[in-house]
């Protein structure tokens, strides 16, 4: 028996209400905000991704689905969206729009990586870009922005975890004191963190190994080292959102998993806590167009799992209407009219009305079972003397009572009820 992949689910119509309730209210959150949608393709050249993360990230030496085509060329499952839409960015010329671009995605990202609960090796992402303006009011916007979609979906008891890591000019000088910090120590760390130190220093304070917290408790913290520059920016960023009475915490160990960002990084946390707890996050990238081959363009944004937030939609509680199912059956009797039931199903539908037409050869009691088994609320009933007659049975399934109607006011009868 086949089953889905391993780290990938079906979802199925008893979950797509959830689904198309979180969607919406993206993208009309992107509206208030005046981002624009951009879909990329869901396999990218595997350069793209590997000039755009550090040797010894995780995502380049282990979760990314990597394969040649018949031409031989070398390409990655979109591992995240940031990249491909910086090299959208690019290859379509957006710098000669008027700036900053702001540009919204949703759709599916791949990673080989543990299934851990909302977190799976296909999972959804939903996410904003502001690409081509280096203010601090952007790096507040795209916040603002992110906790007012989850806001918007009734999630309580958000909280906001902030800090800095510099930039180019400030951050060799805090790699080279975190590199002694750790040198220094006579207790040594786990394997990834003594491959962190060599490649991405910055991804030591990560670290979720209980021998390494103390180690990253004790280190010098970056908001100390930062250079006038990035004190300015971050200060800013501060100062905008206690303005906007957005409440935050200062974390210096905060750091993104990817290694473009630069400056403001972020993470939105629900009520629920947890070493998966982090529901949103993001923040600038002011090299990453520069590293993928494009020129100087500052950006910032912020991604989110639709798995990890239908997941929090349900642990708290919140529940999500359907869409209304079909509320006409369609049931017949006779040769005549079962042809009947074909043409008074396309006019009901022609006049927007949902319907369930039956099929096969039941008998009517067994076509009636049916209708009520899908819990519609009128069966229309056609037999070959309703046709002649040209008349309907309207038969309402809740009060067990039913009425002739001509089948040409039908669907006025309906619309009615």
């Amino acid at each position: 028996m086949y089953r889905a992949p391993r780290g990938t689910v079906d979802i199925l119509p008893a979950e797509q209400a959830y689904w198309a309730h979180v969607q919406a209210r993206a993208a009309e959150v992107c509206r208030l905000y005046g981002y624009e949608r951009l879909d990329t393709p869901v396999f990218e050249d595997y350069g793209l991704f590997a000039r755009s993360s550090a040797d010894g990230t995780d995502l380049v030496e282990k979760e990314m689905y990597v394969f040649e085509d018949r031409s031989g060329q070398k390409l990655t499952l979109r591992a995240e969206n940031t990249a491909p839409i910086c090299r959208a960015y690019v290859e379509h010329g957006m710098a000669s729009l008027p700036q900053p671009v702001r540009l919204y995605y949703l759709g599916p990202t791949f990673r080989y990586e543990r299934p851990q609960a909302g977190r799976y090796r296909q999972h959804h992402q939903f996410g904003c870009e502001a690409l081509g303006d280096a203010s601090a009011s952007l790096d507040v916007e795209v916040i603002e922005l992110a906790l007012r979609f989850l806001s918007s979906l009734g999630l309580q008891q958000l909280s906001i975890l902030l800090n800095s890591i510099g930039c180019r000019q400030c951050q060799p000088h805090y790699v080279d004191l975190l590199r002694s910090h750790y040198e220094s120590l006579a207790v040594p760390v786990c394997s990834d963190c003594r491959v962190r130190m060599v490649r991405n220093p910055l991804r030591l304070l990560d670290c979720k190994e209980p021998a390494c917290r103390t180690v990253v408790d004790e280190a010098p913290r970056i908001s100390e080292h930062l250079c006038p520059d990035c004190e300015i920016h971050f200060r800013d960023v501060q100062e905008q959102l206690t303005l906007l009475g957005i409440p935050y915490a200062l974390n210096h160990k905060l750091v993104r998993g990817l290694d473009y960002y630069t400056r403001t990084v972020f993470e939105i946390l629900p009520q629920r806590q947890g070493g998966q707890s982090a529901i949103a996050g993001g923040g600038r990238y002011d090299e990453l167009i520069e590293q993928i081959g494009g020129r100087p363009t500052p950006g910032v944004g912020f991604a989110t799992g639709l798995e990890r937030i239908i997941l929090n939609l349900k642990e708290q509680g919140i529940t999500v209407s359907s869409p209304a199912a079909p509320a006409v059956y369609i049931a017949f009797r006779g040769d005549a009219a079962r042809r009947a039931a074909v043409l008074v199903s396309r006019e009901l539908r022609d006049s927007h009305i949902g319907i369930i037409t039956s099929t096969g050869d039941r008998s009517l009691k067994a076509q009636l079972r049916h209708a009520n088994a899908l819990g519609v609320r009128y069966a229309v009933i056609l037999g070959d003397d309703e046709v002649e007659r040209g008349e309907a049975v309207v038969r309402d399934m809740s009060a067990n009572a039913q009425v002739a109607v001509p089948q040409a006011s039908l669907a006025a009868y309906l619309r009615e009820e």
